[in-house]
């Protein structure tokens, strides 16, 4: 399947694009950024420099991920949300100079399998979002995310649990959990989620 990438957006020679992938209108996917195949990279979002993303991983409209991030199969970024990569943000060193690339050292969000993260949310690097878990829109990570977690607020902080399908689980008692789109249980221990093999 061929690419789609529109003629106003701004793509970097070296970048790798996947077949059946898409890049929108005024996107900007930057020097070495890898795309793996049936993604899309909606209008005016930016991929910076490195960036590496899964197959099937959709970056909405606007949203802003700076490197070095690292995506996984089938990651969801909502609508303006922004990934950040530095510890110390400054535009000047002490010495009232304009930082260079060699005056910070950049820090990344990485993004498991699955995982979503809700429109205009910040993902403060670095930090890593676990698999199949999703972060309400408008929230603020600082801190790692567990697999399966619903997470929500500013800072956000897990509210509950998803399973595979996005939609929150119920909750059969004595730390298990069933999705009621799947049918999938899942076992809770020690603050954490895992599938219930079959």
């Amino acid at each position: 399947m061929a690419t789609n990438i529109q003629p106003n957006a701004d793509v970097a020679a070296d970048a790798q694009i996947g077949d059946g992938s898409s890049v929108w209108h005024l996107a900007q996917v930057r020097e070495q950024a890898v795309l793996g195949r049936n993604c899309i990279v909606g209008r005016g979002a930016y991929v910076g420099t490195g960036v590496t993303m899964g197959d099937n991983c959709k970056l909405q409209n606007y949203a802003l991920v700076y490197e070095p991030a690292v995506l996984e199969d089938g990651v969801f970024v909502g609508p303006a949300t922004v990934f950040t990569n530095d510890h110390f943000p400054r535009s000047i060193t002490p010495e009232g100079d304009l930082k260079r690339g060699d005056d910070w050292e950049a820090v990344g969000v990485t993004c498991k399998k699955g995982a979503s993260i809700g429109a205009r949310s910040v993902c403060v690097a670095p930090v890593t979002i676990g698999a199949w878990a999703m972060v309400a829109a408008g929230s603020v990570v600082t801190k790692d995310v567990p697999e399966y977690a619903l997470v929500a607020g500013s800072p956000a902080r897990r509210i509950g649990w998803v399973g595979r399908a996005g939609v929150r689980l119920k909750d059969l008692g004595k730390g298990r959990w069933r999705c009621p789109v799947t049918g999938d249980t899942y076992v809770e221990t020690d603050n954490a989620l895992t599938l219930q093999d079959d």
